[in-house]
């Protein structure tokens, strides 16, 4: 027994070097590759998508109705990471900002993005109390904003909604924040619970060139007021994400949406099917 316990002391030591190396590996590693990673987190009914740029540089579009977030990110985050430099709220509903008051007490974030609407709602004021009394940058969205993610690999995120309009009072899911996420010639639609009169929006301020987008993430989880024909031609997505979850009361994805998915051929997955779904780029290609 005594032998034992002599030894014990270089058998501790043995074990922080390891996991000390281990830690500096996962860094390095992280930090060293060409890789844009995009996660769709699986946080039940809601949406939240998890973007880690090559430089390290983290993203977080929505935050889910709840507590789920932390656990979805835990398993997609480098170890012992305990930052984002950027949270987006595409729009105050709590299946999108619910998980952020929780988010803000575990983890230092540097800025968010918000859409500017006002909400009264409990969990829209504990966010925002904590925006202030945690001293985060906050950014109020505006059509033509381009956020560099990774300057070195020339990955950035543009603002397509909203686009500078009085958005006050705008039903809450007309209001939502919609970006395109791109590096070299791959690019993610990202559209909150965007609906058709703001899909109609966006088509009129732009380009067919700037919403073709190799990835789109459904609006509002695959509900029927999202995801017109016209927006998933336009867009033309290879694939098509729901985030969603099981047996919801809302009977999300509606028929109606899988029935325009299934004429214009788009394939779609859906996080109560997969869980997270993880995606990778080297801007070239895409692989899951």
């Amino acid at each position: 027994m005594e032998r034992r316990r002599k030894y014990l002391p270089y058998i501790s030591l043995i074990i922080l070097i390891i996991l000390t190396i281990s830690v500096w590996f996962l860094v390095f590693q992280h930090k060293n590759n060409n890789y844009l990673k995009v996660v769709f987190l699986d946080v039940g009914q809601g949406d939240a998508i998890y973007i880690e740029a090559p430089n390290g540089r983290q993203m977080l579009i929505d935050g889910g109705p709840d507590a789920k977030l932390l656990a979805s990110l835990a398993k997609v985050m480098p170890f012992a990471d305990r930052s984002i430099d950027l949270i987006v709220a595409t729009h105050p509903d709590m299946d999108h900002i619910g998980g952020f008051p929780l988010l803000l007490d575990n983890y230092k974030v540097t800025s968010i993005i918000e859409n500017g609407t006002v909400s009264t709602t409990t969990v829209s004021q504990s966010l925002e109390e904590k925006i202030t009394k945690k001293k985060i940058n906050k950014i109020i969205a505006r059509r033509g904003m381009h956020i560099i993610l990774d300057e070195k690999k020339n990955i950035y995120f543009d603002i397509l909604f909203p686009d500078g309009r009085d958005i006050s009072n705008f039903e809450s899911n007309d209001a939502s924040i919609v970006g395109k996420l791109v590096y070299g010639n791959k690019s993610f639609m990202m559209t909150g619970d965007a609906s058709l009169y703001t899909e109609n929006l966006i088509e009129w301020n732009e380009k067919d060139s700037v919403l073709k987008s190799n990835v789109l993430k459904l609006g509002h989880h695959g509900s029927r007021t999202s995801s017109s024909t016209l927006w998933l031609e336009k867009v033309n997505p290879e694939i098509a994400i729901i985030s969603v979850d099981k047996n919801n009361k809302y009977g999300h994805p509606h028929k109606e949406l899988l029935d325009r998915l299934l004429s214009l051929k788009i394939p779609f997955l859906s996080t109560a099917d997969l869980g997270n779904i993880i995606f990778e780029t080297d801007g070239k290609k895409i692989f899951r």
